[in-house]
């Protein structure tokens, strides 16, 4: 039963004008390109008959980079110029490069540039420029495949890509020559490919390791709508650092040490893999390793062993899956199903550990290589038009809230965590001071309540407003976040329709790590915060009565009040700025109602005076 048809921009309406579109899984280690023929989500083969395209280049001074296998191949003779994992690069600044050293063993470039440019024999290369080499490489096959020019494409991503990380995926697709209909979470594409094939209501959890990376996702699939009702993982947490361990299990046999030179390691890497995907089969596999010089290393690896070395990685994933599922607010028992996805995955132990863990046997139906890019091959042929009835609706979520900063340096949210995607958001503000001509807007990311605790993500002005007196102009701050997950944030005054705005491009991103440090530290302080907070607002409060109480003396307190009145006033206004700086919030209340007490009098004369200065030379009736 068809129950929500869905529209993009872009998206072709004509139920008759199939346009060719396919799904990409631009990975870390590996990617594919699938596409719907016949009816049916198939990845394409290159002209050898491979499905799966390493995500490799290889950088000549004198010809076109090699991109694949071939390029693989070379890695070992030429390390430098041969770019692999080069996704954990994308929308990284100069600042990530000291973390991701052990990751990214190449010559980088020195220079002015926030983006970091690799050296090659062919001239220094951004990441985005490597990927778009791979993307040009996937859309030739799907071209050549399909028979025609594509019209658009859904490239995936891990669901823990930041705004710069999406950023630089759509510009490497732009250089190559591609037409993005959206960007889609890892996870959720797995989600598709299986939900289309079970079609039944329930809780599903997505272990997504793949390459490089690691997803969970918590998803609630209702009627055909799929909902991501929580997501989690590990951006630099993947079948890489299955290898690393193996490798420096070898090092350490063969009595290398840790002076392996780039060649070296690069064998070493080439071993470990072979000998990871060799014991998905067998008990044990032998290791013959070349030292150089006419020197060679023979060992064996048990499975056994291999649990061992793995388990404290697997042990990283367990934890990421347990905070998703509080996140969610769901019991492991709920989970109905359990989809594996990525190569990873094929490792016995990680499936055992998984099965251990959700207490059922996890769904591996679709080759786990293949289901990511099934699925955006699926959700690109819904967004191409090519099925005008199609009932496929996506939610993603946002991993952290989105506010702006407020006086007394506290932030409003405006956007909560978790919130489903795309969305919009919008919140009226006002000013402090009378005749404030200008408002600056600071952008925040976080869950804690003063500014000090959370992200800066952005600061613009909104100048131009209008003169008035403190808290008549209506600004309205509004977020939009698409469902690529990018950020935009406009502010306007109502009154005078002045706008300004700013689309969030981060030049780095968050961590998987970094944003459970933030959620965590949100949950152990969080009666500190509110604590704070409210001595924050108090304080806030007792400055505008401080000022709106000065100017109202300036202006009429000569005129109104006796001497004695005033005396008592400026007394209960001594009290409240001596109080402000207390750091106790019932206090600077109390005050602050002195405050108001003390001039009840003086501001209903000043209530009177105002009226009878605006009805004089008016009647009664002309009002």
């Amino acid at each position: 039963m068809s129950l929500l048809q869905i529209a993009e921009p872009g998206m072709s309406t004509a139920p008759h004008a199939h346009r060719l579109a396919a799904g990409i899984d631009l990975g870390t280690t590996n990617s594919l390109v699938a596409s719907v023929r016949s009816g049916v989500a198939e990845t394409l083969a290159d002209e050898a008959g491979r499905h799966i395209l390493p995500s490799v280049v290889r950088y000549r001074a004198d010809g076109e980079p090699i991109v694949g296998a071939a390029a693989k191949m070379d890695a070992a003779d030429d390390p430098l110029n041969t770019l692999a994992s080069i996704k954990r690069l994308m929308g990284r600044g100069v600042d990530d490069l000291k973390t991701l050293a052990g990751h990214v063993p190449y010559r980088f470039a020195p220079g002015e540039s926030v983006v970091p440019r690799i050296r090659t024999d062919a001239g220094d290369v951004t990441a985005v420029e490597v990927s778009a080499e791979i993307l040009r490489s996937l859309r030739a096959r799907a071209e050549a495949a399909l028979g025609g020019e594509l019209a658009g494409v859904v490239i995936t991503v891990p669901a823990y890509f930041d705004d710069a990380q999406r950023q630089a995926t759509k510009d490497a697709a732009r250089l190559a020559g591609l037409n993005v209909f959206r960007l889609l979470n890892e996870p959720t594409a797995a989600a598709v490919a299986y939900g289309l094939d079970q079609g039944g209501d329930g809780l599903i959890a997505v272990y997504d390791l793949g390459g490089g990376t690691f997803d969970i996702s918590i998803l609630r699939l209702n009627r055909g709508v799929f909902e991501v009702l929580a997501t989690g993982g590990d951006s630099a947490l993947g079948g890489d650092d299955f290898d690393r361990e193996i490798a420096a299990w070898i090092m350490a046999e063969a009595g290398l040490g840790g002076d392996a030179d780039h060649r070296t390691m690069r064998r070493l890497m080439r071993e470990a893999c072979a000998a990871k995907e060799a014991l998905t089969e067998v008990e044990s596999v032998g290791i013959t390793l070349d030292l150089g010089d006419e020197r060679h290393w023979q060992g064996h690896l048990t499975r056994e062993q291999l649990d061992t070395l793995l388990d404290p990685l697997i042990q990283k994933t367990l934890a990421a899956c347990r905070r998703a599922l509080r996140d969610a607010g769901v019991e492991r028992e709920a989970i109905g199903d359990v989809v594996m996805v990525g190569g990873s995955t094929r490792v016995p132990r990680v499936r055992e550990r998984v099965a251990s863990f959700f207490g059922r046997a996890p769904r591996v139906d679709i080759d786990p290589d293949k289901v990511v890019a099934v699925g955006a091959a699926i959700q690109a042929d819904v967004l191409a038009g090519n099925k005008p009835d199609g009932e496929l609706l996506l939610l993603d979520v946002i991993p952290l809230s989105l506010g702006i900063e407020t006086m007394g340096g506290l932030v409003e949210k405006i956007i909560p965590r978790n919130t489903t995607i795309p969305v919009a958001r919008a919140q009226e503000f006002t000013t402090f001071k009378d005749g404030q001509g200008a408002m600056a807007i600071h952008v925040l990311q976080g869950e804690r309540e003063l500014v000090d605790d959370c992200r800066s993500l952005a600061r613009f002005v909104l100048s131009g407003l209008p003169p008035m007196v403190a808290g008549a102009p209506r600004i309205r701050v509004t977020f939009q976040v698409d469902a690529d997950g990018l950020v935009g944030v406009t502010a306007e005054e109502l009154t005078s329709g002045v706008q300004a705005g700013v689309e969030i491009k981060p030049s780095y991103g968050l961590e998987e790590e970094e944003i459970e440090r933030m959620l965590r530290a949100s949950i152990e302080h969080a009666r500190d915060d509110m604590l704070a907070r409210r001595l924050r607002e108090e304080q806030v409060e007792a400055d505008r009565v401080i000022e709106a109480l000065d100017a109202a003396l300036a202006t009429d307190g000569e005129r109104l009040l006796s001497e004695h009145e005033r005396t008592v006033i400026l007394s209960a206004r001594e009290a409240l700025v001596r109080c402000r700086d207390s750091g106790d919030p019932e206090a600077i209340r109390s005050a602050i109602e002195a405050v108001e007490h003390a001039s009840s009098d003086f501001v209903a004369r000043r209530m009177d005076t105002a009226i009878s200065s605006a009805m004089s030379g008016h009647r009664v009736d002309e009002f």
